[in-house]
C-alpha cells in the first residue's frame, strides 16, 4: 500500500494528465510546492514501486498499476466531498481540505459503504467525475463557457477549478451545478460575457470566471 505523500504525488500527476499534454518533473514540483531534488526522490521510488515510468530529462507517466492506485485516491477524495455535502451539509467551499485527509484512508469497505449511502454518485460537488471501484471513470467533453456564443442557451455541469475563493465567488452570484444561464452580450475587448440566469437579468462575467465555468448547451 502506498504512503500518504506516494499516493499525493501519484494523484497530482493524474490530474496534470488531464490538463496537460506532457508532465514534467518541474511541473509536478510547482503544482506540489517542493524541490526539484524532493521530487526526483520521490519519482525514483515510486519507480522501483512498478508505479511509474521515469527517465531523466524526460517526460513522467503513470504505469497501469501507478494509474490505478491514483484513481482509487481520486475516488476516495471525491466521494468524501460528496459525503460532506450531502450529509453533513458542508458546503461545496468547505469540503476540499477535509476530504484531502479523508481520501488516505485505506478501508476499501468504508468507501463502498459511503458510495452505497450517497446511491452510486456519478460526480463530486464540483460536477468532476467519480471513479468507480474498479477505478473506471467517465471522460465528459464539455465546453468552456467562454467557447460559447451569443444567443446559446447552456447549463452549468462542472467546474475546472474549485478553490474556495472561486467557489465563495460563485455563491455570492448565486452560481451553482444545473442552473441555466443564456449568453446576452461578449465583450470585444476583454472577451467578458454579460449573461441571464435565474433572476439575474444582466450578469457581468469575466473571462476568467468563465474560463473555468464548464456547461452543456442546450437545445434551443
Amino acid at each position: 500500500m502506498a504512503s500518504q505523500t506516494e499516493e499525493n504525488y501519484l494523484k497530482s500527476i493524474l490530474l496534470l494528465f488531464s490538463r496537460e499534454e506532457v508532465v514534467s518533473a518541474t511541473k509536478l514540483s510547482r503544482l506540489l510546492k517542493v524541490s526539484m531534488p524532493t521530487v526526483n526522490s520521490m519519482v525514483k521510488r515510486l519507480k522501483k514501486q512498478g508505479l511509474m515510468n521515469y527517465e531523466k530529462y524526460k517526460p513522467l507517466s503513470l504505469t497501469t498499476k501507478g494509474k490505478q492506485e491514483a484513481l482509487l485516491v481520486i475516488r476516495k477524495h471525491r466521494l468524501s466531498e460528496m459525503y460532506l455535502k450531502e450529509k453533513m451539509g458542508f458546503g461545496w467551499e468547505e469540503v476540499h481540505e477535509i476530504a484531502e485527509e479523508l481520501e488516505h484512508i485505506g478501508s476499501n469497505v468504508f468507501f463502498e459503504r459511503m458510495d452505497e449511502l450517497l446511491g452510486f454518485p456519478k460526480i463530486d460537488p464540483h460536477g468532476s467525475p467519480i471513479p468507480d471501484k474498479d477505478g473506471k471513470i467517465a471522460r465528459p467533453t464539455y465546453k468552456q463557457l467562454s467557447n460559447c456564443k451569443t444567443g446559446d442557451h447552456v447549463r452549468l455541469v462542472a467546474l475546472a477549478h474549485d478553490s474556495s475563493d472561486f467557489l465563495t465567488f460563485l455563491n455570492n452570484h448565486e452560481l451553482h451545478l444545473g442552473i441555466e444561464l443564456e449568453i446576452k452580450a461578449i465583450e470585444i475587448y476583454d472577451s467578458s460575457m454579460i449573461v441571464k440566469y435565474e433572476s439575474h437579468s444582466l450578469e457581468a462575467l469575466s473571462k476568467i470566471i468563465c474560463d473555468r465555468l464548464l456547461v452543456e448547451r442546450l437545445k434551443s
